[in-house]
Order: C-alpha cells, then structure tokens, then sequence
C-alpha cells in the first residue's frame, strides 16, 4: 500500500524539531508558540502563553544547562506534569544534544512499577521536572541510591542568564532524540530510539495528511499525555515543524469534564486534536445540551481517532451528539500508528466520512476480508485508508512473503519516520522488529520494514486494522479477535464500556477463554445479580461467537488493568488471573 501521494513528503531543510524552533523564532518572534490552559488554578482555566522567541530563550537556557552536566547521547529524563515547562525540559534535552526520556511525575496514578523499570533500562544522568513536582521526584532519585541520576533541575527556576551561555553543536539528523518508551499492552514497555529525522519526517507527515497545504494558521489541541507517542508528537513535535500554536490541557481536566476539550476546539480556529476511541464515547455520554449551546465545532480541522481500536458506534454517537455544535462528519479521521514509527501511519482520507465495512466474522476468521450477507454474524471495522509519506503491507507472518488484497495478515511499515530500534536491546532481536526483510517483494522495498505486531487487512485499497497477532483468540483450530468478544459482553448496560478484557489459558492441554468484565459504575449494589448477568452474558457469547466461557469474571470497577495510555492491558489482566490477583465467585462451565 502506497503512501497517498504515491511519493514522500519532501525534507525542507531544518533537520531537528530545535533547527526548525532556530527558523520560527528568526522569521515569526512574537507569535505564540505555545499554550496551558490549567484548570487546577482556575475552574474557568487560567491561560498561561509563550511567544516563539520567549520558548527559544527558555529552551536556549535548559540546553546550556543540560549541556553543562551531560555528556552528547547521555539520557535526560522529563519527570513534570503536563505544561510548559514540559515543553521546555524536552526540547532542552535534545538541543543539549542529549537523548531526552519524556516520562511523568512520581505520584502519577496507576504507574507503580513502571517508572523504575523504565528509569531502570535508560539510566539517565540528569532529570528535568518544575519547582512543585521537585521534592517527590527527588525522593525519587534519592532512593535510586548508586543508580541515582547525578543532578536534577527544576526547568521553571532556572536563571535567566544561562539563556546567553554558549551552545554545542546542533546533533545530526540521524542521532538519537529521544526514547519513546511503548505502553506496555503486549510487552515490558521498551524504548523505542526515534532520531531527530524520525520525528521531523512524522510530524511532517501527519502535518500534510491532516492540514494538507494549508498549515500556515493553524494550532493543535490536546490533553493527551506529553509522555506518549500521540501527545508528543501532537502537541510538540508537529507545532514546532510547522510553525503553529500548541494549545495544551491537562489528561485530569478532560477526563473531569470533558466539555473543556471541546470548549479549546471552539476556541481555536482550524486546529486539529486526537483522543483514543474511549473518549469520543466519554466526551459524547458526559458533555451536557447546555455546555453543546455555546460549543462550535465547525472550524476544526482534524479530530484524529486513534492509539485503540475505532468502533464503528463510537463515531456514529459521537459525532449525531456534536451535529448540533457544526461538527461535520468528515472531521473524523480514523487512524493507525504505533511508537515504533514515531506514531502516525495512516489515516481515513480527508473530506469524506470515515468509512465502516461489516466483514463476515467466519471468514475474517480464517483470514480473507468478505462482506457479510445481511443476517451472518459479522465484525464491522472502520477503514484507517492510507498513509502518507511512508509504505504499508500486508504480510504473511511466517513467509514474509506479502499478501493479496482482502487477505489478513501483519501490517508492515516502511518510511523515513521508522525507529531504530529498541534501547538496551540485542541488535538482532531489535532488528527482527525494525529491519524485517520481505520475500518475494515485487515492486516493493525488500529491507527496512517494521513488524508492527498488528493484523490487518488491505480492502478496497484501505487499510482495516483487526487485531493484536499475540491477542488472537485461537480455539478449535478458528480465530476470535478479543475486541469483539468484548464488544459483545458490553453492550449490556450492567457492564461498563471499555473495561473488559478476553483472553484465552490452557485448560487440560486446550485453549479455554476467559473474560474480566466491570460492573457498570452506574449500577447500584442491589441491582447487581450475579448469577443472572453471567447466564445472559455467556448466552451473548455463545450466540453471536459460537463460543463457551471457561470463566467469566464479574469484576469492582477500576479493577482490570489497563495501559499508560488507556488501552485495556489483555495480557497484565491474563497475568494476574493465572497469579490468582484477579478473581470473582464464578463458577466453571
């Protein structure tokens, strides 16, 4: 599959994110740069902004900083909350020369364990934060004892004079950056090594699939976590190469009253934003008719739909619930990408809505992509159609040999914005990820492919995304995609959307199902019965699937674990129900 301008989007000659800050802050000084909005000051969000040439001066100062105290290629983690200085901490980092680490502050709910690991794999010699997260995380640092980092700075009390201190020379094109560590839903999270060419051919990427021609006055939007693929690139990477403003929130303020998300659209002409398929469902269930009264959605750009899979229903709801406010449906761009390629792949073409197919669940199954006849079970999936700057293919998992059209099989990536590995790794297991070699590639690249670990189907031209290959349900010989067994147990109201997890174990040398299902936090206790929800879930099942459940649990809400960045962790749930940590009063078919 071929990029959709069959060519890639050409290099303008800046060749770091600080190089294209170096030409904004010299052609537009006074234009703003970069916003806050904090809604832990003021119920209302106080407003907090930079000028380009007040965020090139910071950045100057943490980079002399930085450069100071840390060796070119030494790691420099970023343990702050969401803000400006954020911002200023990584984009120091990387002008310093160093590998910056964007990461989160000590206390950040349901993270236990995962700072240590990841300080643990890149051993960072500095670390920037701000003047109110500095004692935690210096606690932090002080209980690393001998595996301490050797100083930490917080970015927001850093003198002023250390703006006019010398540089060293601006990193190459092909030095590492920064490590973008992944979430952790199939693996130990792992940090990907993206180089500054990776991420200024990304945000350059996303930049013309989202904006097209016309970038020149547009801002992005986000409450997504700076410390993931989607948020950074979004909210950092893709402003500074395009010369646009950045307007940021805060993940707790959105997921407090979502109607402040869209309020920034409102109040942003021609940006784009990007959530995960969950919060286009929070956004449209929370957001009230009153707060839709004054909410205009006509001027946006872009709502990217991505990092999780896209439910045909989600975009439906979403955008019937927004009409009113302008929204039109073709503002939706449903999308595929991962850390390893820095984060964007393919997105839905502009100017149309996004498109949705009911594939025959049978035969997905068993691997080709058929149009369901009106009354066969079926899977409807949402086209991710095509991406831009950068190659896709559909691969046989096991010959490498690519696959025809409508055949499932493992997405392949190919492009200039593909990592270079993961840090700390074997150089060849790395490269099994990174440098995959096709057979027989026809008019194809043979080398440099990424794996990505995904299924995937080409289908009229577009790419539909199925499915995790180490999430396939195999039972009798016939594949089951988790998501939908999921889908399914959730469209019961006693169950809460989002929250359930499929997953097969080994019962007596056979592959058995088990499913962790939330209650609904709108159910009280005394509608909660059991036995009753179980009998008509696993009668769901075994209608629309064909499958029986070796276990179903019925779970407190908040109890099956999920990802950094939202997804539901299948296999941390898997983990914990063999551990026995996850358990309910069910009985075994």
């Amino acid at each position: 599959m071929e990029s959709t301008a069959a060519e890639f989007v050409p290099h303008d000659g800046a060749a770091t994110l600080t190089g294209y800050l170096d030409r904004s802050v010299a052609e537009r000084p006074d234009a703003t740069a970069i916003t806050f909005v904090d809604y832990e000051a003021s119920k209302d969000g106080l407003t907090t902004s930079l000028t380009i040439s007040e965020l090139h001066r910071r950045v100057h100062a943490v980079a002399a900083w930085t450069a100071h105290r840390c060796d070119p290629g030494e790691r420099v983690a970023i343990l702050a909350p969401q803000g400006i200085e954020y911002v200023i901490g990584f984009l120091g980092a990387i002008r310093a020369g160093a590998i910056a680490v964007p990461l989160f502050q000590p206390d950040m709910p349901g993270q236990e364990g995962r700072l240590d690991a990841v300080l643990d794999d890149c051993e960072p010699a500095c670390v920037l934060t701000t003047k109110d997260a500095f004692d935690r995380v210096r606690e932090v640092i002080r209980q690393r004892g001998a595996r301490a980092p050797r100083e930490c700075l917080a970015v927001d009390t850093l003198q002023e004079e250390w703006s006019s201190e010398s540089l060293p020379p601006t990193a190459a094109p092909d030095d590492v950056a920064y490590l973008q560590y992944t979430s952790g839903s199939t693996r130990v999270p792992a940090g990907v090594r993206i180089t500054h060419a990776n991420v200024v051919a990304n945000a350059r990427q996303a930049l013309s699939a989202y904006f097209g021609e016309r970038i020149e006055g547009g801002a992005t939007v986000s409450w997504l976590p700076l410390f993931h693929d989607m948020g950074l690139v979004l909210s950092v990477a893709a402003p500074v190469v395009g010369g646009i403003k950045s307007v940021l929130l805060d993940p707790a303020a959105f997921l407090r009253q979502p109607g402040r998300w869209l309020r920034q659209l409102a109040a942003n002409p021609r940006c784009i934003t990007a959530a995960p398929n969950f919060a286009f469902d929070y956004t449209a269930a929370r957001v009230t008719d009153r707060e839709k009264a004054w909410t205009r959605l006509d001027r946006v750009v872009a709502m990217i739909n991505g990092s999780e899979p896209v439910l045909p229903s989600t975009v439906e709801r979403f955008n019937r619930a927004f009409e009113f406010c302008g929204l039109r449906p073709e503002t939706h761009r449903c999308s595929f990408g991962l850390a390893e390629a820095t984060v964007f792949v393919a997105t839905s073409p502009a100017g149309t809505a996004p498109r949705s197919v009911r594939f025959d669940r049978d035969s997905l199954g068993r691997g080709a992509a058929v149009t369901a006849d009106d009354d066969a079970p079926s899977s409807t999936l949402v086209s991710c159609g095509s991406p831009l700057g950068q190659r896709v293919a559909i691969v046989d998992p096991d010959s490498h040999r690519p696959l025809p059209e409508a055949a499932v099989g493992e997405i392949w990536v190919n492009g200039p914005n593909i990592g270079q590995g993961y840090w700390n790794w074997d150089g060849a297991a790395s490269d099994e990820v990174f440098r995959a070699r096709l057979h027989e590639a026809g008019e194809l690249p043979e080398t440099g492919w990424l794996r990505t670990g995904d299924l995937g189907v080409r289908y009229d031209g577009e790419l539909f995304v199925t499915g995790r290959i180490k999430d396939l349900i195999i039972l009798d010989g016939r594949n089951h995609y988790p998501q939908d067994l999921e889908q399914t147990v959730e469209q019961r109201s006693e169950v809460r959307k989002h929250h359930t997890a499929a997953f097969s174990v080994s019962v007596d040398d056979t592959e058995r199902v088990v499913i962790a299902a939330e209650y609904s936090r709108s159910l009280p206790l005394e509608g909660r019965f059991p036995s009753d929800i179980e009998t008509a879930l696993r009668k769901d099942i075994a209608n629309a699937h064909g499958v029986s459940v070796h276990e179903l649990l019925l779970l407190e809400p908040d109890t099956v674990p999920h990802t950094s960045s939202g997804k539901v962790a299948r296999r941390e749930c898997r983990r914990r129900y063999l551990d026995g940590e996850l358990s309910s009063e069910k009985a075994h078919d």
